[in-house]
């Protein structure tokens, strides 16, 4: 069987081989480096995409996230409620900027931060609340919001993997203060190398953090604040740009690869929907499912069920040369570098149980039908082997 990888970007970025070598060598003799009209022209763009009236083009998703914190002024003795169970650099970005973490598990079926564990964890001291769109499909943001009304908090929208991504029509990223992407290369909309972008419909928030992103400087050499520099290259706002017109249909493919999956595997014994008020107690194997409507597939994400059965998994699409990936495999509250750091890492049970569970399997736009189908056969076929 030929090998299917996780990912693979060399289809998709070949077909713009042509536009990316015009659009380099035109940054090439531009001799503008560091922003100026390429960036400037992509920040508009994509801002439009994501609904907001205000884009920043910054070095990576991380600092994007961590941008946001800065310009709401968050820091020393503020708590911010983050998902256990999400990419490290929501919450690193939070302790960073010497704000506390707050541990808040996530729900079994969506993978997205459960608002009810959150109301639990709200203290005197918290400041802001961080959502993820997790694996590219959107959280209920009519609830966050009230939330935060409610408690007084300030909301980032992580959406590093959900560009696209819409919650009841709307953009994910445009209901917040601030909403935070990434434009890594394995994202829907893939750079070349690491970029992302902060957007904001807050004018004030916005300029605050363009000053911000240059070392706090304005104008030039005369400091207001200790910022950073955060900036994006005009490469590859330029590289971005072409392949911006895509998305859609980049996201249409992932979908149509999603529903694949979920057509021939939710036939099979020993398959159920990853459903809200959980699976049959036989499902071994549980699906994934767009609760919001919404989502763009970043990752098509299995739950394994029983000790030792994910890695069992992992094994054998490993042996038959199928990529696959945990996303994630240790809690946020469990990793090292937090021991010690936070508070309410002891109550997110579900975090810790996805985190044994979890496995990712391909789903990239330039799959064709016979490597969705040779995915679907290998998981078959180990199911089979369980002797069900």
């Amino acid at each position: 069987m030929t090998k299917i990888p996780l990912l693979d970007l060399s289809a998709q970025n070949g077909e713009l081989e042509g536009e990316l070598t015009t659009a380099f060598q035109r940054v090439l003799r531009s001799r503008c480096y560091i922003m100026g009209p390429e960036l400037e022209a992509f920040e508009k763009d994509v801002a439009r995409e994501c609904g907001v009236a205000h884009g920043l083009g910054v070095s990576s998703g991380t600092d994007a996230i961590l941008l946001a914190l800065m310009a709401l002024g968050i820091g020393q003795g503020d708590e911010v409620l983050v998902p256990a169970f999400t990419f490290f650099a929501t919450a690193g970005c939070v302790s960073r900027i010497g704000a506390t973490p707050v541990w808040v598990d996530v729900e079994a079926h969506t993978f997205n931060m459960s608002l009810s564990d959150a109301g639990r964890k709200v203290s005197e001291r918290t400041r802001a609340i961080i959502p993820v769109h997790l694996f590219g499909q959107a959280m209920d943001m009519d609830a966050v919001l009230d939330f935060a009304r409610r408690h007084g908090l300030r909301v980032v929208e992580d959406c590093a993997q959900s560009l696209g991504a819409r919650w009841r029509g709307r953009p994910v990223g445009s209901f917040g203060d601030f909403g935070a992407y990434s434009f890594f290369p394995s994202k829907n909309l893939g750079g070349f190398g690491d970029a992302g972008l902060l957007a904001s419909n807050d004018a004030a928030l916005a300029e605050r953090a363009r000053v911000l992103r240059v070392h706090g400087m304005a104008p030039k050499y005369f400091h207001k604040f200790v910022g950073g520099n955060f900036r994006m290259d005009p490469l590859q706002a330029a590289l971005l740009g072409v392949k911006l017109p895509h998305l859609a249909a980049y996201n249409a493919r992932r979908g149509a690869n999603a529903a694949f999956y979920r057509r021939a595997l939710g036939r099979v014994a020993g398959v159920a929907d990853n459903a809200p008020g959980g699976a049959p107690g036989d499902a071994v194997v549980l699906l994934p499912v767009d609760f919001s409507g919404g989502g763009i597939w970043n990752q098509f994400t299995l739950r394994v069920r029983g000790a030792g059965r994910r890695e069992a998994l992992r094994a054998h699409l490993g042996g038959c040369g199928i990529g696959c990936e945990v996303y994630y495999p240790l809690s946020l509250d469990r990793q090292e570098c937090f021991a010690g750091v936070g508070r309410g890492g002891g109550s997110v049970v579900v975090a810790h149980e996805l985190a044994d569970e979890v496995l990712s399997i391909p789903v990239f736009p330039d799959l064709d039908e016979e490597q969705l189908g040779g995915v679907v056969a290998a998981i078959v076929d180990w199911l089979g082997s369980l002797g069900r």
